[in-house]
Order: structure tokens, then sequence, then C-alpha cells
């Protein structure tokens, strides 16, 4: 009889072992020191975050800039905010560069992976952490703990950030109960196909760090798929032992309602199956349909006996080229956001 209880792959287990970290470890001075020359950069996309960015850019500008010199760039991608994000991420202490300025002269594209993108075309360090622009209660480690593994062992390409992500209800809090799509739909696909990758606790974690010549070598997906095409493009390009993690202890964020996660996670799944398609898994002259059907209890539009709205929405995701690629179109200087 099969147990339930199946063993962990060996590549899993000693990877997980080998390449994951506590931020704990990562003291700033340890850092500074294995810095030498290198340049680090740190990116935030922020689309309507004005309630949360400008405490997280002044903490990396306090802790990592102003007392010691770890962080020697930081910039805020405005992501076609409609509210103060570029004013008051400035005014905290960050360089704003607009997303559709970084990215003129190519196609349009929205959604997080495309401020990513030209954030990293924005940024000139050698190493670039990204952070997302919606964290509350934010703490420097969650910078020095990715930064840590990248800038001590050169054999580190990218470092993923994994935490403890608490859930807020009327029912009370749950310390483990966000990441939900996480549990639902990426890690599922991404243990059926790319088992390699079973060891990362968060693999959907927004908080990541890379060596810029590597990050400038694959596509970025623009929607939500961003941080799964990454982690399986990555793979494939420099392989496992150069991905690592960090405890980056607990993650305070605001919370998607389920009708925007089952976005997300069509979003993620769109996604797999292009990259299924790249390896010759699936049909390449098959494409899936980008169109998600939903239901909203209720409304003027309400379907006689159903009592809901069917909602649909457009989840197809574009990406864009690695930025090596398009490098000589950008413009040689930056433009800051006005």
């Amino acid at each position: 009889m099969r147990s339930n209880e199946s063993l962990v792959s060996p590549v899993v287990e000693a990877w997980a072992t080998y390449r994951t970290t506590s931020a704990a470890d990562w003291p700033t001075r340890r850092l500074l020191r294995a810095k030498g020359d290198s340049r680090v950069s740190v990116v935030l996309p922020a689309r309507n975050e004005e309630a949360t960015v400008g405490a997280i850019v002044a903490t990396i500008r306090e802790h990592l800039m102003d007392r010691v010199s770890l962080v020697d760039e930081l910039i805020v991608v405005d992501s076609r905010s409609t509210d103060r994000t570029a004013a008051v991420a400035r005014s905290a202490g960050a360089e704003v560069v607009s997303q559709d300025v970084m990215t003129r002269g190519l196609p349009r594209l929205t959604g997080k992976g495309d401020a990513l993108w030209a954030g990293l075309a924005a940024a000139e360090g050698d190493v670039v952490a990204f952070v997302d622009a919606d964290l509350r209660e934010f703490r420097p480690h969650f910078v020095t703990g990715l930064l840590g593994p990248l800038l001590t062992d050169p054999s580190v390409d990218f470092v993923k950030g994994f935490y403890h992500r608490p859930l807020v209800s009327t029912n009370g809090v749950e310390a483990d109960g966000g990441g939900r799509v996480t549990e639902l739909a990426a890690r599922p696909m991404l243990n059926l196909f790319w088992p390699e990758l079973a060891g990362f606790v968060q693999p959907l974690a927004g908080e990541y760090a890379g060596r810029r010549e590597v990050l400038a070598r694959v596509p970025f997906v623009s929607g939500y798929g961003v941080e799964t095409a990454m982690l399986i493009d990555l793979l494939e390009l420099v392989g496992l032992d150069a991905l690592a993690q960090v405890d980056l202890g607990e993650r305070k964020h605001r919370h998607q309602d389920t009708a925007a996660l089952g976005r997300m996670s069509a979003q993620i799944m769109l996604t797999v199956w292009s990259r299924l398609q790249r390896r010759g898994w699936a049909n390449p002259e098959v494409l899936p349909t980008a169109l998600l059907t939903q239901f909203r209890r209720g409304g003027s539009d309400a379907l006689p006996n159903l009592d809901r709205e069917i909602v649909v929405s457009d989840v197809a995701v574009e990406e864009r080229p690695p930025l090596a690629e398009l490098r000589h179109r950008l413009p040689r200087r930056r433009v800051t956001a006005a």
C-alpha cells in the first residue's frame, strides 16, 4: 500500500538544506565587508500605494543608505498611479521613475511584471533587489536577507524571500493563512512540471534579488505570472544550485478578495502553459482561452434564477523580452517621474 506521506525528493531536500538561510544570518556589517566594489539597487514597483510606500522607502533610506552605505540606489517605479504614490515616495527619499517613460517606444503592457522590467531597466546596480510596496511594519532585514547570499557567494545568482503570511479575518488571525494562490495554483503546478522548484517555500513572494546580468537575460511576464515565469526561466538558465531562499520572518500586507485571487491564478496558469509549450510539453498550436468567467452575487445585471451577474475578465499575459535584448532601444539616461 502506498503511504500518504511520500518521501521528499533527495534533490529538493539537499537544495533546501544547502541553499536556505535566515535573514538573521546576514548582519549588515558582514554584508558591508563582503560588498566590495559591487553596487546595490533596490526597486519597488508601486501602483496606488501612497499609504505604505513612504514608510518602506524611509526605512531603507535611513538604515541602509544614510547610516551605512549598503544600498546605493533606491528606485520606486510609478506604475500609472492615480494617487500620491510618486510624491510620497520622492519625499521619503526614493528616486521615482515612470513605468511608461522607461518603456517608451515599446508596446504598452500592463501589470506588475512590466513595472518590474522597467525597474530593472532603470537600475544600475550589479545586484538588484525587488520589494513590494504594500508591506506594513517593514524592516531593513527584508533587504539585507535577500542581499546576503548574493554578496557573499558568487555561485548564487538569485535569492527568493519566504515568510509567514498572517491572514486577518472576522474569525481572527490565521498565522499562515495568506498565500492561497500559492497553495491552490502555483505550488501544485510547479511540483507537477518542475519538481526541482518544490523546495521554494514562497514561489510567488514579491521580495527577491538577483545579479543584474542574470535578470537581464530572462523575459518578464507582464501580469501576476511574473514570479512563476522567473523561477522557471532561471532554473533553465542557471540551474537550481544558483538559486537560494531566505527566511524573512513575517510579512504583513493587504489581501485580495477571492475573485481577485481567481484572476491571479488564471494568469499564473496561462504563464505555466506558455512554458510548457516552449518545452514541447503542450501543443504549440493550441492557445488556451484568456477569458475568465466569474459570478458576482446580486447586481443590476443579475440573471434570472442565478441571482448573480456574470463577470468576464481578460486575464491574458504578455511578456517583455529579456532586457539584454532591448537595451539598445532604451534611453541612455533615466528620466525621473514628474
